[in-house]
């Protein structure tokens, strides 16, 4: 019958060294090799009891893997904010000072940068980037649309401000990524109540179209009809995210009925496109008591574009720009 392997009391339920379980005589590198732990980095350990998650790897590299002054950055910060939600295996972004320099570790992301005072706050034990060095790393390293979905996020959750994240970028105009944070707070929002819908807002505006608001209500003689998650309401046009979960036939009738309560009318031809590529957006006839009214773009699989007036869409030079491509 096999030997069940060694697990010391003192190592139960905690991430370890295992460098420091082995000089201490608690375990040997036979042992660790065993079931009974889970390497998380190199020479970094759990108990294989322990729930590995994100938090959890963040602590490991902040604690053990990056020197003195560095921090946690990227999506990585955003995830301990609340503002992202990478996996537990996702690699972990560490900003490490310019004149530092570490060898490569296989999970973790190193940057180099230069720090500077304020930018990196104690966050449970842990070495984060502050929120406004969040994002400006983030609209660095992500392309335009993912950085908008982290500092909406950010917004949203009062952990800093447009005027902030502004002057925060004004101040180091000239260095690497300054441009780049203003364009992606320009286009932020912090009604956004999802990363789906920021994506959907995102790219109608940059296709063309004229920023939205936000969780826009509609309201009939005083009582409450609806809220939208996008709306022009100038040209009386709104655009709904629906996730996954509306796919359920009980959640589609519900949307349907609150949909045609909204219009006042039949709603026809706003359904979701299962045959568009994934990731690009285009457009499908909606039509009202008269007919054919225009073309709204939709989101395939994901999204559900209405039309609560007679009014079109804007569309800049008779077409929508979508990722770059005409449609």
């Amino acid at each position: 019958m096999p030997r069940a392997p060694r697990r010391p009391p003192q190592l139960r339920g905690r991430v370890f060294r295992g460098s420091t379980a082995v000089s201490r005589g608690l375990l040997t590198r036979n042992d660790l090799r065993s079931s009974a732990w889970r390497s998380l980095f190199r020479d970094v350990y759990a108990d294989a009891q322990v729930t590995v998650t994100h938090d959890v790897r963040c602590a490991a590299v902040g604690r053990w893997l990056i020197p003195s002054g560095a921090a946690i950055a990227g999506r990585a910060a955003a995830g301990l904010y609340g503002c992202a939600s990478p996996t537990a295996g996702d690699p972990i972004d560490g900003l490490i000072p310019m004149a530092t320099r570490v060898g490569p570790t296989t999970g973790i992301h190193i940057h180099h940068g230069v720090i500077d005072p304020g930018d990196t706050v104690d966050r449970a034990g842990v070495r984060v980037t502050s929120p406004a060095r969040t994002c400006w790393d983030i609209a660095r390293w992500l392309e335009v649309v993912e950085a908008v979905v982290v500092i909406d996020s950010m917004l949203a959750k009062r952990l800093t401000t447009v005027t902030a994240l502004r002057e925060y970028a004004l101040d180091r105009a000239g260095r690497r990524g300054w441009r780049s944070l203003l364009r992606a707070v320009d286009l932020a929002d912090a009604g956004a109540e999802s990363p789906q819908e920021s994506r959907t807002r995102v790219r109608l505006v940059l296709a063309g179209l004229p920023r939205p608001e936000t969780q826009w209500v509609v309201a009939e003689q005083g009582r409450f009809v609806a809220r939208l998650d996008l709306a022009w309401p100038q040209f009386k046009v709104a655009v709904e995210y629906d996730g996954l979960w509306h796919d359920d036939p009980e959640q589609l009738h519900r949307d349907r009925r609150r949909l045609n309560r909204l219009l006042g009318r039949r709603l026809d031809s706003a359904a979701r496109d299962s045959r568009a590529p994934p990731g690009r957006l285009r457009r499908i006839p909606v039509r009202g008591p008269g007919g054919p009214t225009g073309a709204l773009p939709l989101h395939p699989m994901t999204m559900i574009a209405l039309q609560v007036g007679s009014s079109g869409l804007p569309r800049p030079g008779g077409h929508y720009f979508i990722d770059g491509a005409r449609s």
